[in-house]
């Protein structure tokens, strides 16, 4: 499994956060990245630039979706954690996104629903000036999102568990430097 760089930031060009992770293949959802507990996440806000996954988990960025997933292993109370983001650009070794501050989560064990953070995507869409189609888009696929992860519509059914049974024992991925910043 070849390592990969997942990175997010915000509109005007900032780093948000990244996390080193394992290409662990694709399929007709999208892209699919396994990190294991342990795997380097980075901070560009916040006391502690650096942390370290505390479940492992498979990320999903779809093909030309407006969202990422991230599909938790227990213990986590979060079963799927989606962040709705611009489309992903992929480069070697880094695949990018603009994070648009909406997230949707799916909660075990009760399977409730929630978008998240609507109030910090109208402040960002103000402070940064989203264009019209941005936020017509990123609305759509929280809704979207929502509708899915409530019916349990794949991928957000059983179908991430074939890929965290590939993530396996994996170990996480080492990088040169941890406290780096993107």
């Amino acid at each position: 499994m070849d390592r990969v760089e997942l990175v997010l930031r915000k509109y005007d060009g900032r780093p948000h956060r990244s996390v080193t992770g394992l290409r662990l293949g694709d399929d007709e959802h999208g892209t699919w990245i396994g990190t294991p507990r342990g795997s380097v996440v980075r901070f560009s806000y916040g006391a502690s630039p650096v942390e370290h996954t505390r479940h492992d988990a498979v990320r999903l960025i779809p093909h030309d979706g407006w969202w990422m997933a991230m599909f938790l292993a227990e213990p986590s109370t979060q079963e799927i954690y989606c962040d709705v983001t611009t489309p992903a650009e992929h480069s070697p070794g880094r695949i990018t996104v603009i994070d648009l501050d909406i997230d949707v989560t799916r909660f075990r064990p009760d399977g409730r629903v929630l978008i998240e953070d609507e109030d910090e995507f109208d402040q960002h869409r103000r402070e940064f000036g989203y264009p019209p189609e941005m936020v017509t888009r990123a609305t759509a696929a929280a809704a979207h999102l929502h509708n899915a992860l409530t019916r349990a519509d794949e991928p957000f059914g059983t179908h991430a568990l074939g890929w965290m049974t590939r993530l396996g024992g994996a170990t996480p991925p080492r990088t040169g430097n941890p406290a780096a910043t993107e």
